[in-house]
């Protein structure tokens, strides 16, 4: 089990960016570094309880993210349950719901997500350029620490499926593309959140969200 850490800037905030074999890990460390966290990159389950806050990150396939993050699955499960809060980004995102058109559209059969925002990844329609890939828009639909001064600011995207959350209580931001899709959601308390966008790779906009999970995860 590997575990990197980093120095950054004072901070009252800890986060473990978990290494389960997907992921921009670096990029996202460096980004929650220049957010004021300390950061460790983890793939030890057991050191995950003395964070302050999780990343989930993710880059692929919904089948190999879930297999490759199993090992954590119940250690996420508990933790997020506890209050801990937990930032899936991308396909970490996608991974925070039931399951995905994905593994059947790619033949893979069945795949079961975390479940912690109940609801599905959903494929964009055929007559949709897929991926969707660069700078698209972000309108918040309702409040949450994560999206504090971030209204209408642009975000980097590179995904060709969207969650669709059971509860549409659960999405906090919308994106057009073709037609609205959820492109930050949250769980009923508010510890569980995703972005499909990458924040790592969304300049300023990226580093206010990374800065406001920061701050969320020190109170």
């Amino acid at each position: 089990m590997s575990n990197q850490s980093s120095e950054s800037v004072d901070s009252d905030a800890h986060i473990i960016v978990v290494d389960y074999g997907l992921g921009n890990l670096r990029s996202v460390q460096q980004g929650l570094l220049r957010a004021g966290a300390s950061v460790d990159i983890s793939s030890d389950p057991d050191a995950f309880a003395n964070a302050d806050g999780i990343v989930l990150p993710g880059v692929g396939a919904f089948r190999e993210g879930v297999e490759n993050a199993g090992p954590y699955r119940d250690t996420l499960i508990e933790l997020a349950d506890s209050g801990m809060p937990l930032f899936g980004i991308c396909l970490g995102m996608q991974m925070l719901l039931t399951d995905s058109e994905e593994a059947s559209h790619e033949g893979q059969g069945d795949a079961q997500g975390l479940d912690l925002i109940p609801g599905n990844n959903i494929r964009f329609s055929d007559h949709q350029t897929v991926p969707h890939m660069g700078w698209n828009q972000l309108s918040v639909t309702r409040s949450h620490p994560l999206t504090e001064g971030i209204d209408g600011r642009y975000a980097y995207f590179v995904h060709s499926y969207y969650a669709e959350p059971n509860d549409s209580d659960a999405v906090v931001a919308e994106t057009v593309y073709g037609a609205k899709f959820p492109s930050i959601i949250a769980n009923e308390d508010g510890n569980v959140f995703g972005t499909q966008f990458h924040p790592e790779k969304s300049g300023e906009t990226g580093l206010r969200i990374l800065q406001n999970f920061v701050s969320y995860c020190a109170d």
